[in-house]
């Protein structure tokens, strides 16, 4: 079984930081791609990050630059960096493993509150 769990969700103010983690069980790291989501209330789930197992990253334009994606495959967690928080950035983040070559996340993590909020 793949399980994913997001921590390091919290309230912050505009222009903090936070760092989210994802820890995975499984086999599934050394292989799939590793990424994060976030959906806001009453709008759609976005791709926020995403890293290869070969390195390769892409972000969201409304994150590029203030976000940083990176992962330790000894301790099988993925993280996100996030600096120069801003209020849209208001949403459930979303952990999520994809296979090689895909872009539609096969798991998914239970999600973590990020506020931002003066």
């Amino acid at each position: 079984q793949v399980q994913l769990v997001e921590s390091g969700g919290g309230l912050v103010q505009p222009g903090g930081s936070l760092r989210l983690s994802c820890a995975a069980s499984g086999s599934i790291f050394s292989v799939f791609t590793m990424g994060w989501y976030r959906q806001a209330p009453g709008k759609q789930r976005e791709m926020v990050a995403r890293n290869t197992i070969g390195g390769s990253t892409n972000y969201a334009d409304s994150v590029q630059g203030r976000f940083t994606i990176s992962r330790d495959n000894a301790k099988k967690t993925v993280y996100l960096q996030m600096n120069s928080l801003k209020p849209e950035d208001t949403a459930v983040y979303y952990c999520a493993a994809m296979p090689p070559g895909v872009m539609v996340p096969r798991y998914w993590g239970q999600g973590t509150q990020v506020t931002v909020s003066s």
